[in-house]
């Protein structure tokens, strides 16, 4: 159903090949603000190379010398693109420590002095204060001046790389807002970490030197201007968000392979060496930057901003026979990340509905960081635990009602960043924690990342994820600890690090790269087995029942997401009936009027053109369910919207072919200025921006033959869908041209036509269904 009508078929898959379309679907409503419409306001990006007569001729005539030229130049590019990224990381890092020691400082100090004159209240006011300003500072910042970096940005930038353009995903302005309100939220001690919002950050880094333009000056143009084009600015995007992970978590190799398993559709080999450069660089950049820091210039001895410490050999040996309670363990998680989904998605559903002012925004925001105070300090009131103060004690845990040389145990959790209780978690020894603190904690720090998760922030999952996984993982351990008091294998160090991995597995659904990362993090590869049974087990579970936290963010919005693969027994759907028709087209020699009416009225990106003096004896015409499909002319290639803007922009109509190789560079240099300045792609209330055309211009006539691609990606009328599915999925096209048995046009297959078949499972049951795009 092509209306936008509320109501989408449902594909039942058993149906066979020759059943008609009217017995296998079955409508089903389609709820606003859920899962089952696409957004039209989504475009694609164009992965295709347009290999046009002006791009044949620069590489013809610039030979070989030009292709080394590029290839070092792109080279260059990904080494600073991990350099940039492990700068923002260090300062991120820098700034996050100093306000964060400062806080803690000098709330133990007045904690301490207030329990013994009674003056509880005073602290209580004073934590207040030290959780809302910050929040107060990064929702502002989010709500006010850039809402794009809102969350971690993962979700953004996932769907960036998969070929869906996202508004502001790879803006300047994005990547400062995103700093500075990631500083506020992790020094306000909210359930977010900064581990996400520097994967968007990295994604940035790559993005602007892409279109890096200094106005007036032309050495940047002659390094930069090769990759003013979607498909090379998508690589370095994917080197960008890999150098973010391998910044925040010390694993260059992790990096790579987040990034292939849950972002980029396309890879080749040289690819992957330049990304795995760039991650290796920003690891080191911060390594060194970071250890210089810390007094010790020269060694590399802080590998990422979340490095966990090379773990004990007591921690990291296993027995045989604790692989089950390793699989159980990662069952766990998988039914703790549904839960997490679940709720969130609910949240935010609530969050689209009815909360849709800024005020709103910036009150649930206040509001979420009243209760995260709140519950912290009311916490460690209640729960008098206390434990002998020793080296590895946290430097601000306080005393509150326990004797001389103790402290509270509870304060331990908040009264330090989330990265060194997590790492306490990993390494402290047997009788470090108990069991009541440890659960109280875990169930208001669980609460709380999922009422932080989407608020108006730029916060991440990772960290909070990793920390409430690592608490339920130790409490576990405890209980075996106390099953069996004296074996050495009952550490409960190690069930920690299992229960984080299982937890961040169960919400967000990586399992190959997260192995690699926290192997990488830990610093032991002999853990590798355990944390693989049990993220394979924790991904098994979880999609049971939900998506990741990842996807579930992309699909409210309406994103039109490819999945990896083609939905299962979708052979019989074909292309007639998954295309646009009858076809926008242009001939080759146009009017500028018909193409400035045509853009004004019509809001597709791609148009063919056609030939249509070629007259055949018999008409060709292509009967489908949709009916009888007419061809609208010999297809000769493909113009897209943004190209004919800039063609319109510069006038570029009444003018004789280029008649010569520098005509055409200074052509092809025409459309990647336009590309670096952001001017593409620019409509407004149905008319283009800044373009002036005067009446006397609308009968010129613009010859589109040096512009077009002349051989565009093209299917036949009966193709299959995984067969379409596979060349947009593969190839990153935005457009596939549907021609019948003469190569004439009778339809146009976009992405849109393609993410409308969404496979979905559920409890061990699946199928097919057809989704509404919603204007």
């Amino acid at each position: 159903m092509r209306d936008g009508s509320l109501e989408a078929p449902e594909i039942n898959p058993s149906s066979s090949a020759s059943t008609s379309s009217s017995s296998r679907l079955r409508t089903v409503r389609a709820k606003s603000s859920s899962l089952s419409f696409i957004s039209s306001k989504y475009e694609s990006l164009d992965y295709d190379t347009c290999e046009n007569q002006l791009l044949v001729d620069e590489e013809n005539t610039r030979g070989y010398p030009y292709i080394i030229q590029t290839d070092v130049a792109r080279w260059f590019v990904f080494f600073l693109i991990g350099f940039l990224s492990a700068g923002i990381g260090v300062f991120l890092d820098i700034a996050i420590s100093q306000i964060a020691d400062f806080k803690y400082g000098v709330l133990k100090h007045y904690m301490d002095e207030c329990v013994q004159e009674k003056c509880f209240y005073l602290t209580y006011m004073l934590w207040l204060s030290f959780v809302i300003f910050p929040v107060l500072v990064a929702s502002i910042l989010v709500v006010y001046v850039e809402p794009a970096a809102s969350g971690s940005g993962v979700p953004a930038v996932i769907a960036y790389l998969n070929g869906v353009k996202m508004p502001h995903v790879v803006e300047f302005k994005v990547l400062v807002v995103r700093v500075f309100s990631t500083i506020a939220t992790v020094v306000a001690a909210l359930a977010g970490g900064k581990e996400g919002p520097m994967i968007h950050s990295g994604a940035i880094v790559g993005g602007l030197l892409a279109t890096f333009h200094l106005p007036g000056c032309d050495c940047t143009d002659s390094v930069f201007h090769y990759f003013r084009e979607d498909h090379e600015k998508r690589d370095f995007v994917a080197g960008g968000s890999a150098a973010g992970v391998a910044a925040a978590f010390g694993a260059p190799v992790g990096g790579v392979l987040l990034s292939l398993e849950e972002g980029t559709s396309f890879w080749s080999l040289s690819l992957i060496w330049k990304i795995f450069l760039s991650s290796m660089v920003a690891t080191f950049t911060l390594n060194l930057s970071l250890s210089a820091y810390e007094g010790h210039p020269g060694q590399l001895t802080h590998p990422g901003l979340l490095f966990f410490g090379k773990l004990n050999d007591s921690i990291t040996n296993y027995e045989l026979f604790e692989l089950p309670i390793f699989i159980g363990m990662g069952a766990i998680g998988g039914l703790l990340g549904s839960v997490f989904v679940a709720i969130n998605m609910r949240l935010a559903v609530f969050r689209m509905k009815f909360i849709k002012n800024k005020w709103c925004k910036l009150l649930e925001a206040l509001l979420v960081a009243f209760l995260t105070a709140t519950s912290g300090i009311v916490s460690i009131y209640a729960l008098d635990y206390c434990h002998p103060v020793t080296e590895t004690s946290p430097k601000y845990a306080v005393k509150m009602f326990c004797k001389d040389k103790e402290f509270n145990e509870l304060s331990s959790f908040w009264f330090q960043r989330a990265e060194d209780t997590l790492r306490s978690l990993f390494h402290d020894p047997k009788g470090s924690y108990t069991s009541v603190p440890l659960f109280v904690f875990f169930l208001l720090y669980y609460t709380m990342s999922i009422a932080t998760t989407g608020l108006s922030v730029s916060a991440g999952v990772f960290v909070p994820s990793l920390l409430a996984g690592a608490s339920w993982g130790r409490l576990i351990g405890i209980g075996i600890e106390n099953f069996f008091p004296n074996s050495e294998w009952a550490e409960p160090a190690k069930y920690a690090v299992i229960g984080a991995a299982a937890h961040l597995g169960g919400i967000c659904r990586i399992s190959i790269s997260l192995t690699v990362m926290m192997i990488e993090a830990t610093g032991n590869i002999t853990f590798g087995l355990p944390l693989m049974l049990t993220l394979i087990t924790t991904k098994w579970i979880g999609d049971l029942f939900t998506e990741g936290i990842y996807e579930m963010q992309i699909y409210l919005l309406g994103v039109p997401l490819l999945p990896s693969a083609p939905p299962p027994l979708s052979a019989n759907i074909k292309a007639t009936d998954l295309m646009s028709s009858p076809a926008v087209v242009f001939p080759s020699k146009v009017r500028v009027g018909r193409i400035i009416d045509t853009l004004e009225n019509v809001p597709h990106n791609g148009f063919p053109i056609v030939d249509t003096s070629f007259t055949s004896t018999q008409v060709y015409c292509v009967r489908s369910t949709r009916g009888v499909l007419k061809s609208v002319g010999r297809l000769r290639g493909l113009i897209l919207r943004s190209q004919l803007i800039v063609l319109l922009k510069n006038k570029s109509f009444n003018e004789p072919p280029p008649a010569n190789s520098e005509d055409l560079r200074k052509k092809l240099r025409m459309f990647r200025d336009a590309y670096a300045k952001n001017q593409t792609l620019e409509l407004r209330n149905g008319w283009i921006d800044n373009v002036k055309i005067t009446e006397a211009e609308y009968e010129k006539v613009l010859d589109l033959k040096p512009y077009m691609n002349p051989s565009p990606y093209t299917v036949k009328y009966d193709a299959s869908l995984p067969r379409i599915f596979r060349l947009f999925r593969g190839l990153g096209l935005r457009h596939v041209v549907v021609l019948n048995d003469i190569n004439e046009v009778v339809g146009l297959v976009t992405r849109k036509d393609l993410a409308r078949y969404r496979t979905w499972r559920h409890a061990g049951t699946m199928g097919l269904k057809e989704l509404r795009v919603r204007v």
